[in-house]
C-alpha cells in the first residue's frame, strides 16, 4: 500500500509529505497506480524546487519521498502541496486499499 502523509500548521497551511511504500496492484514497472502517485509527487517536488525556487528539505529513498518547506512568504508551496493532496485523494479513491492518505496537525 502506498501511504502519503500530509502535515499542516494551526492555520491550516501545508507544511509538507511524507509518501512511501508500493501498491502492489501488478508487477514493478507495469503499475499504473504507482506510476501515478509518483508522477504527481515528483511533478510537485520539481515544481516548489525548481520552478518556484522554494527551499524545501527533500529525501528520497527507496520507495519513499519527503518534503518539507522552508520558507514560503508567498504561499505557493502550499497551493501546490494542496494540488497533489487533492490529486492523491482522488487516486485513493480510484485506488482504494492501494492508496491511504492522511492529514495531520502540526
Amino acid at each position: 500500500m502506498i501511504k502519503a502523509d500530509f502535515y499542516r500548521d494551526s492555520r491550516e497551511k501545508l507544511l509538507g509529505f511524507e509518501v512511501s511504500g508500493h501498491a502492489g496492484l501488478a508487477d514493478e514497472g507495469q503499475d499504473v497506480c504507482c506510476a501515478s502517485v509518483s508522477s504527481a509527487v515528483m511533478l510537485a517536488a520539481n515544481t516548489i524546487t525548481e520552478a518556484f525556487r522554494i527551499t524545501a528539505k527533500v529525501s528520497v529513498e527507496e520507495n519513499e519521498i519527503m518534503l518539507k518547506l522552508g520558507e514560503d512568504p508567498q504561499g505557493e508551496g502550499d497551493k501546490v502541496l494542496l494540488g497533489l493532496l487533492t490529486h492523491l485523494y482522488l487516486l485513493q479513491e480510484e485506488f482504494p486499499g492501494y492508496v491511504m492518505v492522511k492529514v495531520h496537525d502540526r
